[in-house]
């Protein structure tokens, strides 16, 4: 049987489930291929609107939870797999990263109390008792069921990084369009006192994310100059990200009363239904800094009935509406986000309302606070665009991730020896 690649492209009842041969190698992706599991979410413990990076060393564990909707519990399983700095698999022996059993049961797990749907709460921490790292790296986590694991039900993307560079850079309005002000320029120099470099162009890899977004990374940016024991990548267009715009949001915390940004909040027997403010296309709007979370979500309440976030949140149905003076052809418009993995699909592709002109979109959200944004996706395209709807200012406010790779020529495989997060009010330059 051909390897294959887990590719979140395409949904089939709402679930990704796209898979493709590419060079005999594993491609593995933020991703759920079974439509009842919902709300996805890895970070430090303690920390929940951090990144999933962990430290070797490091005493608190990443934290990975989803729930199922099924309601019954299922026999499920998982399994850690590294990665190359390009989320291939590093095909390299799993008994040679992993310090325990490859293979571990889920065993963490809770049934919803007092909740319109019926869910599973699953959990896991990683590093734990019976699972830990040996190497650096890039690592995706599997689960899959009944001990299949050509039965997947998800993949999550998560980092462990051994310390050896430091990473130090700004974030500015970049230099080659100051007059138009719409993109960011992310400079920054990695010093590697304690990591020998032989040769830095061929040796080391730099990713730069944008609010942990993959579709527009960029990867595989070479050191502009080369100083004793410090690489200076200080480009004025290779390095440079369309600003955007601050991220839409609403509060979804309570069912008793309309939070900040809901229109309506409505019981249709059994479910609740929360209707939103109606949109508006910003791209010729002037500016408005506010306080958001840049793309992501937590899960919580306002009722003070419910103690326990992860089994006492409900489910309610929440409806997204964008006016338009007409459809937008050749593309799709998504609603976008860390609440659908930065993945623009099926899940979360808007339909147009020839009756109302304007998009619409019904989302099963947990209860808790919510970022989001509307993009258009240009048919193939393999980058959001977030420009068209919501236009692009420098002053916004994005966090920028840096992960530094090394593999010396002889080397099996990508270490992750730097990581560094950016903002672009913080670290402005």
């Amino acid at each position: 049987m051909d390897r294959v690649i887990f590719f979140a492209g395409l949904f089939l009842a709402g679930v990704v489930f796209t898979v493709r041969a590419q060079e005999g190698n594993f491609y593995y992706e933020n991703a759920v291929y079974k439509e009842d599991i919902k709300t996805m979410l890895m970070y430090r413990e303690g920390f929940e609107l951090s990144n999933p990076v962990w430290e070797i060393g490091e005493e608190n564990p990443l934290v990975f939870k989803f729930d199922d909707l099924s309601g019954e519990v299922k026999d499920y399983s998982y399994t850690v797999i590294h990665c190359d700095a390009d989320w291939n698999e590093s095909f390299i022996p799993q008994s040679d990263y992993i310090n325990g059993f490859p293979e571990n049961p889920v065993e963490d797990f809770a049934r919803s109390f007092n909740t319109a749907f019926n869910y599973i709460n699953y959990r896991i921490y990683l590093p734990n008792e019976n699972l830990g790292f040996k190497l650096s790296g890039n690592y995706a986590l599997v689960v899959y069921e009944n001990g299949n694991k050509e039965n997947i039900v998800l993949s999550r993307r998560f980092h462990v990084v051994e310390p050896l560079v430091n990473v130090e850079g700004t974030v500015r309005r970049a230099t080659a369009d100051a007059f138009k002000g719409e993109n960011h320029e992310v400079d920054f120099t990695v010093f590697h006192e304690n990591l020998n470099i032989e040769n830095p162009r061929q040796e080391v890899k730099v990713v730069i994310m944008q609010n942990n977004r993959w579709d527009n990374a960029i990867r595989d940016l070479k050191p502009l100059f080369i100083r004793e024991r410090a690489l200076i990548y200080d480009y004025n267009r290779e390095n440079v990200f369309v600003a955007g715009n601050e991220f839409r949001y609403f509060d979804n915390r309570t069912n008793r009363m309309n939070g900040e940004n809901v229109a309506a909040t409505d019981f249709h027997r059994p479910y609740f239904h929360k209707t939103l403010v109606t949109d508006d296309v910003r791209a010729n709007l002037r500016f408005f800094s506010y306080e958001e979370m840049n793309g992501k979500y937590v899960v919580e309440s306002q009722d003070p009935q419910v103690e326990d976030y992860d089994t006492e949140c409900d489910y309610t149905f929440v409806h997204f509406t964008l006016p338009l003076e007409s459809i937008l052809l050749g593309g799709t418009v998504n609603v976008f986000g860390a609440l659908n993995y930065w993945n623009a699909n099926k899940s979360n592709e808007m339909t147009w309302n020839f009756d109302t002109s304007a998009y619409e979109l019904t989302m099963l959200l947990k209860q808790g606070y919510y970022n989001y944004m509307y993009v258009y996706v240009p048919m193939g395209a393999k980058v959001a665009d977030h420009k068209n709807i919501e236009g692009s200012f420098w002053e916004t406010e994005n966090d920028y991730q840096i992960f530094v790779y090394y593999r010396e020529l002889s080397g099996r495989y990508d270490r992750l020896v730097g990581y560094r997060q950016l903002n672009s009010v913080i670290n402005r330059q």
